[in-house]
C-alpha cells in the first residue's frame, strides 16, 4: 500500500512540473506575440529625429553624423542568401555620443576598397537596435587583420579607444554595397510548439497512470 502511495505521489508531482512548464510556455507566448506586435509597430512609424527622441530597442531614426572610415570594423557574416563575406561597421559620432552604425554586408573581395565608403553622412536613415551579447561559440576577434566575429565591447574599445551607445544604427537605404540588413520583427517564436510538447507529456503520463491504477485494483 505504502508503494503504491508513494508512487502516485511521484506521478502526481511530474503530471504537475510539466503543467507548470506548459503554463510558463504559455505565459512566454503571450509575451513574445506582444514583442513582435510593438516590433512590427515601430518599424512601420516614419523615422525620428534621433537627438530629439528618446531611444528604444527597433526605433527608426534619423540623423545625421562623423563616421570614422579609419577604425572601420569588418564583422563575418552570412548574407540574405547565406553568402559568407562582412558586415561594414563604423564608429560615428553625433552630437556628443558616439554610436555604431552597421551599414551593411559586402563580399569578401570588397574588404577596403574605396566603393563601400561612397556614403552620405549627411542624410542617415536607419534603425536602433540593442547590441546582443556574444555567442560563447563564436571564436575571438583579430583585431591585427580586422577580421571580426562578435561585436565584444572590449575588443571595439581596444580598436578603437572609444566607448560607445548601446544601441547600435542599423542603416536603410538603397545602397548597392554595403547592402543594408533589412530590420524586420522576424523573432524566434517556439513557445506555442513547446507548450504543446509539456501539456502532452503531462496527459500522457496521466492516461498510463490512471490505466495502470485500474489495471491494479
Amino acid at each position: 500500500m505504502k508503494h503504491k502511495f508513494l508512487f502516485s505521489v511521484f506521478i502526481i508531482f511530474f503530471i504537475l512540473v510539466f503543467i507548470g512548464l506548459g503554463t510558463w510556455q504559455i505565459i512566454r507566448l503571450n509575451w513574445k506575440n506582444n514583442l513582435i506586435l510593438e516590433i512590427e509597430n515601430s518599424l512601420k512609424n516614419p523615422p525620428v529625429e534621433l537627438a530629439q527622441s528618446n531611444k528604444e530597442n527597433f526605433l527608426k531614426i534619423k540623423t545625421s553624423g562623423l563616421i570614422d572610415f579609419d577604425k572601420q570594423i569588418y564583422l563575418y557574416n552570412l548574407n540574405e542568401s547565406g553568402t559568407p563575406g562582412f558586415e561594414v561597421i563604423n564608429p560615428i559620432i553625433i552630437g556628443d555620443e558616439n554610436y555604431l552604425i552597421n551599414r551593411g554586408w559586402i563580399p569578401f573581395e570588397k574588404k577596403g576598397t574605396q566603393e563601400i565608403n561612397e556614403f552620405d553622412q549627411k542624410n542617415i536613415i536607419g534603425t536602433l537596435k540593442l547590441q546582443g551579447r556574444k555567442n560563447i561559440f563564436k571564436p575571438d576577434n583579430d583585431l591585427d587583420e580586422n577580421y571580426w566575429f562578435s561585436l565584444k565591447r572590449e575588443d571595439i574599445f581596444k580598436f578603437t579607444g572609444k566607448n560607445f551607445s548601446k544601441y547600435i544604427i542599423y542603416l536603410d537605404g538603397n545602397y548597392q554595397f554595403p547592402k543594408p540588413k533589412k530590420i524586420t520583427a522576424n523573432i524566434s517564436n517556439n513557445h506555442q510548439k513547446y507548450a504543446i510538447t509539456w501539456f502532452s507529456l503531462a496527459l500522457s503520463i496521466l492516461l498510463l497512470y490512471l490505466y495502470l491504477r485500474k489495471k491494479n485494483y
